[in-house]
């Protein structure tokens, strides 16, 4: 599929998951810089990095324009997420904000990264894993920068929900769904799923060989 006819596919439809995935990682990554008491300068550092993070790496890989780089809105939602964590007191932002914010990202952005790839011409396994990348990514890239434990290294659900958003999207999209419907399906099933491991602790088995 040429880049122009990929486009049309995705947006306005998905552009709205894009957004939302964007919007919610970058004030996760301005959370990380509230906690750790920095500059605004660092607020914005985190937010644009974990904004954008997983999608710039997605986009290299499929050899798509790099989808910040365009336009001034992306810049802008981090700028904005930024200045909103900033401006709110800190105790609108404990206890468990940041994982319910980052449960949100990652089921809109795993979405939104499986369809992108399937309109750009990646096969369908290949598709599921560019939206586990633009999920998982940024996140990934902030908690090394700030020093915190990898969510990688956890064993609750957090890879698999994302695994389940890009392979729900893909799946639908194959039958023919409309990308709305199989948008929200994807998007609810992938966020529920990492609502369970949040709420009840669900969790993958771990090797004890």
């Amino acid at each position: 599929m040429e880049p122009h006819q990929a486009v049309a596919v995705i947006e306005p439809v998905l552009e709205y998951l894009d957004y939302a995935g964007i919007a919610v990682f970058a004030l996760s990554g301005a959370l990380v810089a509230a906690a750790k008491r920095q500059t605004f300068v660092t607020f914005v550092f985190f937010a644009v990095i974990t904004g954008v993070g997983g999608g710039t790496v997605r986009d290299l890989l499929i050899d798509a324009p790099v989808f910040w780089i365009e336009r001034n809105a992306i810049l802008v939602i981090c700028i904005a997420a930024a200045l909103i964590v900033w401006a709110l007191p800190q105790r609108v932002w404990k206890g468990e904000a940041l994982l319910w914010l980052d449960a949100v990202g990652l089921a809109a952005y795993s979405t939104f990264g499986a369809a992108k790839g399937l309109a750009f011409g990646v096969a369908p396994l290949p598709a599921i894993a560019m939206g586990v990348l633009t999920a998982c990514t940024g996140g990934i890239i902030r908690d090394v920068l700030t020093g915190e434990p990898s969510i990688l290294m956890r064993p609750e659900l957090y890879v698999t929900a994302a695994a389940l958003s890009a392979a729900l999207m893909v799946a639908l999209l194959m039958t023919g769904m409309p990308s709305i419907a199989a948008g929200a399906v994807a998007a609810l099933l992938g966020f529920s799923l990492r609502a369970g491991a949040i709420l009840r602790g669900w969790a993958l088995p771990a090797y004890r060989r």
